[in-house]
C-alpha cells in the first residue's frame, strides 16, 4: 500500500496519464482517423504527453487550488 502522504502526487500522475490519453486519441484520431498503425502513432503521442502533463500539473495544481478558493470563498 501507498503510503497517504504521496496521495497528491499520485492523483496528479494518474491525472495527467488519463487526461493525456484521451486528448492525444481525440487529436490522433482527428489527425489521421481510424487506419493502420492508429494504436502504435496514439500510444507513441501518449507517451510523449504524458511525460509533459505530469509536470505540468504539478506545477499548475497549486496556483488552481489557490484560484478555487479565492473564486468560492473556501477558508
Amino acid at each position: 500500500m501507498i503510503p497517504k502522504k504521496y496521495a497528491p502526487l499520485l492523483f496528479s500522475f494518474i491525472l495527467s496519464g488519463q487526461m493525456s490519453l484521451l486528448i492525444t486519441g481525440i487529436s490522433t484520431f482527428r489527425a489521421m482517423g481510424w487506419g493502420p498503425g492508429f494504436f502504435g502513432l496514439w500510444l507513441g503521442a501518449w507517451l510523449m504527453a504524458w511525460l509533459f502533463a505530469f509536470p505540468a500539473v504539478l506545477l499548475v495544481s497549486p496556483p488552481a487550488r489557490v484560484l478555487v478558493k479565492l473564486m468560492t470563498g473556501g477558508s
